[in-house]
């Protein structure tokens, strides 16, 4: 009695507990994806509202430029116009100086005594100094209406004026924010574009596994030369062909995993140590570096990366690692440099 119950303990199935824990971990797997799905649809949503919001801010500044421009080219002409009504005022004063001047000397004269002429001529010649007179005291009176209708528009003006420059002064400012607002959303772009660059690198070292001749030197990604191509030569080895194969994978990759509207590039850079170049093929070093960053962007290319996210550039050997003549430094300066930059 006793052995059959020790057989019925023994014979205890764990099978149901250890598909209910694989359940568990399974619920909790489709969970953490659904969180990542959501960030990730958050994520994309807030980046295409920050672009919508960046290019409204590039109009705005756009026309508050026109804005500023027209307001200072009316405000130029503002004061060339209250130039010449001032130049006008001044001529209008002067004008009425000598008309008063000339009505009290006629004043003066017709009251003098003269033992010469008779009365007839008196009388006429004081008759002809009230004619002028009278024609004076019009010509005053309407150099006075002129001269306020000219003070009433050099301070119409004025206003005018002042008001251009306040808005100029608002356009300024509106101008100012903008560039702080815009500078901001640059510096998200710049950001993001760094933390791609991070991603990007990180899976470039797990898939080249840490190798003595590729490193990471600054923000770019060094082959050296000898593990691409032979010496003097811009043909790819069949390892070389290994590597950048590895490498183009990664760039397809990370191309799906950056947002379209981020203008960016894989900068390809050819550098070579400072020994001229023996083989006939090539005039100098310039020529061997910009052949050499050439031939990787256009295997590249061939392996399924776009075109328009690959550059190829040649630095010959003006740009070092390190300064030294030793094989070993030149061998460190004979390199494939890759940089992820904003194009």
């Amino acid at each position: 009695m006793a052995l059959s119950r020790r057989r019925a303990r023994r014979e205890i199935d764990y099978w149901p507990g250890f598909v209910d824990a694989l359940s568990t971990l399974l619920l909790a797997i489709m969970f953490l994806l659904s969180v990542f799905v959501i960030a990730q649809f958050l994520l994309s949503r807030d980046l295409s509202g920050r672009d919508t919001v960046l290019e409204r801010l590039n109009s705005q500044i756009a026309e508050l430029n026109q804005l500023l421009a027209l307001e200072r080219a009316n405000a130029t002409d503002f004061q060339d116009q209250i130039a010449a009504l001032q130049a006008s005022l001044a001529s209008t004063q002067n004008e009425r100086s000598r008309l008063q001047a000339a009505l009290d000397e006629g004043r003066g004269a017709a009251t003098a005594p003269g033992t010469g002429p008779g009365v007839g001529e008196l009388q006429a010649q004081v008759q002809n100094e009230q004619a002028v007179s009278a024609q004076a005291r019009a010509q005053i009176d309407l150099l006075n209406q002129q001269l306020s209708a000219l003070r009433q528009q050099i301070a119409a003006l004025e206003d005018a004026l002042g008001a251009s420059e306040t808005r100029d002064r608002e356009s300024q400012t509106q101008i100012a924010d903008l560039g702080r607002r815009l500078n901001v959303a640059l510096a998200q772009r710049v950001q993001e574009l760094a933390r791609y660059r991070s991603d990007f690198f990180g899976r470039l070292r797990e898939i080249l596994a840490d190798r003595e001749n590729i490193r990471i030197v600054g923000d770019r990604f060094v082959f050296q030369s000898e593990v691409l191509f032979s010496s003097g030569a811009d043909v790819l080895q069949t390892a070389g062909q290994d590597e950048m194969r590895q490498l183009a994978a990664a760039i397809i990759q990370l191309n799906r995993e950056i947002p379209s509207d981020i203008n960016w590039i894989i900068r390809v850079d050819g550098h070579t140590d400072d020994v001229p170049v023996s083989s006939g093929r090539f005039a100098d070093n310039w020529q061997l570096s910009t052949a050499r960053a050439a031939a990787v962007v256009r295997f590249l290319i061939q392996n399924g990366v776009p075109a328009n996210r690959l550059a190829a550039t040649g630095f010959g050997e003006f740009q070092p690692l390190v300064a030294g003549d030793t094989p070993e430094d030149r061998a460190r300066n004979r390199r494939i440099e890759l940089k992820l930059t904003e194009r």
